[in-house]
């Protein structure tokens, strides 16, 4: 879940299914404001939309890969990284097969979005030497396979005004760049990108194709390119019948050189065709329409095979060896709705695979909501929506369908063209609620001059499109002469001759081949088969504007886009039944503060504290379903309430905690302060008895000093008391110690605290003055010493003092 205010911010909510109101305007203002913030991706649920913002974006960093990696999908910002983590994680802990569907526009970013899903999913997974090389295959498969081929024909069509596919237009550059084409026969835009040659023939060596397989490659697309220039001129037999034949040999003899063909064969096989006629091969030659249609629908042939075998070798150079497989996630590119001023052929079954994809899209949904509820515990509610099988069945009806009925009129015989086919099917769906042509609005008195003659147009569930009838049997009835597919086989070209197996001249079948839309609605039911047996994923691409300008978004374009991808039907489906929906867990670390019984600890089980936490709350009860392990919210304004309370409560916390610290820095910052004082006032009192101290010790120095005196004055007193005079005996003692004073001040010992030695006294009477002195000369010495002694050694010779008061007496050998 993004931050609280992006939340409450009904115009950048990160998950549509929380808009209120839920309308389209609503859904597209809030698509323009997180792309203009840069925030390309958005969530319907679990769907992803990105809008193509047509620049890089640093969001995709190893750093990105690491914080999505086992991240909660709804824990964090909607990105690409996620939807893809999951898919992966379901992959790999429920062991179930995943599918990611990427749809949208040519242009709306498809391919780039599979590369982005590849790589993540190559940096997560488990690493190995085996496993690396498989990984580099896999993302080195996209330069090979980046063309995308709008069209169930994705040959070059020569003659059509519209610009190539991608695909045909990378291979075009290929062909170029290995010598195969030059610049006057190559026509086609784009062509000076040596680069994005380089990039495929480096991907397809570390694939694993080998020189040979490249060069085969390229050969054969040179083939199919050059076809396209081969031109036919119409000439009249003997008979008067018309007749075609190369009007420039030189053209078809580089195809034949390319492929080791006899050129005769191949101008045979354009120019005339072999028919069966009563048990008898009869060789009947071409108009020039028919010999451009055997042209163009062989080139067609070899470009779908070429990929087709392009894709299978590619497959089998990363295919996991025997017995090691287990699951496996599929990420499929296709091609999205389509609605242009003029429909065809093409964009028809295109659009009926996109309406199957949005039944499969809408049934799976509900499907897994259904699943979700029973699985959570919670009463399923049938939710209304719109079915679209009654499209897919107006399209496919193998009896009475559209595709049907063009098969038919394709193996009719007689004149056959598209205004029979419009007939049959203005009679057939006269009534229908979702087909409309002239006639039938006409039937219903309904004037509408937008809708021409040739076309019908079909409400989809993404929008109304007219389809112009023109060409439609053309374009389905497809086929093949089966004197072309002999020819190619007639090569001496390995790649080519191993892509027309029917060519043997020893497997020869008369039955007509599959049409177009017989072989598209094949596949689009192998499609369906293959997706629902995969859990699916979906990521719906938005072009935001036709020109590719960097962060640019029209209103207009991406409106369209949200109609025909159905992505308010996406949210409708989704919020039908309860619009929000969060594990117990993570409800309560988000929430728990709103409750003085959960704030800030909760001690029972989650459920227990998600429901005393809503009860506190007094939240209405239809609003809330309690499941198994999620708690379920119906109104995305409940979930709003929730966030705003939370958001003022996180306010009050955030005053309680600043208040908090406050107090906190004060205090401390007083007990700082207070001890500080004390400090101060503890080191004042010791230097005060320190000096008092000194005084003292002074002091007494002196009293000891004038007791020695006095004792020294009465020996002197007793010794002269027998004859000689008090004052003389002082007198003497003066002058005695004057003199011995004297001489000691003029011959003291040397400084060195070392040196003991000291003066004698002259006289027995001077020996207590003279011991005193020498004490005191002593102990200033060595007060004298100590205050020149450095730091580091004062704490030195402290050491050897303790270690002397310990060891004293305790070693044999320590007086020595």
């Amino acid at each position: 879940m993004e931050d609280t205010n992006a939340l409450l911010d009904p115009a950048a909510v990160g998950d549509l299914v929380l808009l209120d109101p839920l309308t389209e305007e609503s859904l597209l203002h809030t698509l323009q404001q997180r792309f203009r913030r840069g925030d390309i991706y958005t969530y319907i649920g679990s769907v992803v939309i990105s809008v193509n913002p047509y620049r890089p974006l640093p969001i995709y960093t190893p750093e990105k890969v690491q914080e999505y990696c086992g991240c909660n999908f709804f824990a964090v910002k909607p990105h690409i990284y996620a939807i893809a983590d999951d898919a992966y994680r379901s992959l790999r802990d429920r062991d179930r097969d995943q599918c990611i569907l990427i749809t949208g526009e040519s242009g709306a970013g498809k391919t780039e979005a599979s590369k982005l899903v590849m790589s993540y999913v190559a940096a997560v997974c488990s690493k190995g030497e085996e496993v690396d090389k498989v990984k580099e295959q896999l993302l080195q498969s996209n330069p090979v396979l980046e063309g995308e081929c709008p069209s169930p024909h994705p040959a070059p069509v020569p003659g059509l005004s519209a610009q190539p596919p991608r695909a045909q237009l990378k291979l075009h550059q290929d062909c170029r760049h290995y010598g195969y084409l030059n610049r006057e026969t190559s026509s086609l835009p784009g062509m000076d990108d040596a680069a994005n040659f380089h990039a495929m023939q480096d991907a397809m060596r570390v694939i694993g194709f080998s020189p040979a397989e490249v060069t085969a490659l390229l050969e054969v697309t040179a083939v199919v390119l050059k076809l396209g220039n081969v031109q036919l001129r119409s000439s009249y037999q003997a008979s008067g019948m018309e007749a075609c034949s190369i009007a420039e040999p030189q053209e078809l003899q580089e195809i034949c050189e390319l492929v080791g063909l006899d050129p005769d064969v191949l101008e045979r096989a354009l120019c005339s065709r072999t028919v069966k006629a009563r048990d008898e091969m009869v060789l009947t030659t071409l108009s020039v329409p028919q010999g451009y249609y055997g042209r163009d629908a062989l080139a067609k042939n070899i470009y779908s095979r070429l990929f087709d075998w392009l894709v299978n070798r590619i497959n089998a150079s990363i295919q996991v060896k025997p017995g090691k497989q287990r699951k496996v996630m599929g990420v499929l590119d296709i091609y999205g709705f389509e609605i242009f001023q003029d429909n065809g052929f093409e964009q028809f079954i295109i659009n009926y695979c996109n309406e199957k994809l949005q039944q499969i899209f809408i049934l799976m949904t509900l499907k897994e909501e259904q699943e979700e509820y029973v699985r959570e515990g919670i009463q399923w509610t049938p939710v209304e929506f719109f079915d679209n099988s009654i499209i897919c069945n107006l399209i496919e009806n193998s009896k009475s369908g559209i595709l049907a009925m063009l098969d038919e009129e394709c193996l009719r015989p007689g004149v056959v063209n598209e205004d029979t086919f419009l007939t049959k099917l203005n009679q057939l769906f006269a009534t229908h609620k979702h087909y409309e042509s002239r006639e039938t609005q006409n039937a219903r008195h309904i004037m509408d001059t937008s809708l021409l003659p040739q076309c019908f147009r079909i409400h989809h569930y993404a929008g109304k499109v007219t389809y112009n009838v023109t060409g439609f049997i053309e374009k389905n009835n497809d086929l093949l002469f089966r004197d072309l597919s002999q020819a190619m086989w007639a090569a001496r070209h390995t790649l080519l001759r191993s892509l027309f197996p029917e060519g043997d001249p020893q497997k020869v079948s008369l039955k007509l081949p599959p049409t177009a839309g017989f072989q598209f609605k094949t596949s689009v039911a192998t499609l369906m088969k293959n997706l629902y047996s995969k859990n699916p994923n979906y990521i719906r691409c938005i072009k935001p504007n036709e020109t590719k300008t960097a962060m640019l978004f029209t209103p207009e374009l991406v409106l369209a886009q949200i109609r025909y991808l159905g992505l308010m039907e996406n949210v409708r489906v989704r919020r039908a039944g309860y619009a929000f929906r969060q594990l117990y867990n993570s409800f309560l670390e988000r929430y728990k503060m709103l409750s003085s019984r959960t704030w800030p600890r909760w001690a029972g089980s989650d459920r227990e504290g998600v429901e005393v936490l809503l009860a506190e709350l007094a939240l209405p009860p239809e609003e809330l379903a309690f499941g198994h392990t999620k708690i379920f919210i119906r109104s995305p304004r409940t979930l709003f309430d929730l966030e705003r309370r939370r958001q003022e409560r996180v306010v009050q916390l955030a005053t309680l905690i600043q208040k908090t610290f406050r107090g906190w820095r004060c205090r401390t910052q007083y007990q700082l302060m207070r001890k500080s004082q004390i400090t101060i006032s503890a080191w004042f009192r010791g230097h005060r008895q320190k000096n008092k101290y000194k005084q003292m010790k002074r002091s007494a120095l002196l009293i000891q000093a004038y007791a020695r005196g006095w004792k020294v004055r009465r020996m002197y007193r007793r010794y002269f008391r027998s004859g000689a005079s008090a004052c003389l005996a002082n007198f003497i003692y003066r002058r005695l110690v004057q003199k011995f004073l004297v001489e000691l001040g003029r011959n003291l010992p040397p400084l060195s605290v070392l040196d003991q030695t000291w003066p004698p006294a002259p006289y027995q009477f001077l020996a207590d003055a003279n011991q005193e002195l020498r004490s005191i000369f002593c102990r200033w010495k060595c007060k004298k010493y100590r205050e020149q002694l450095p730091p580091q050694r004062r704490a030195l010779l402290r050491a050897k003092l303790c270690a002397s008061e310990l060891f004293k007496d305790k070693k044999t050998l320590y007086s020595k």
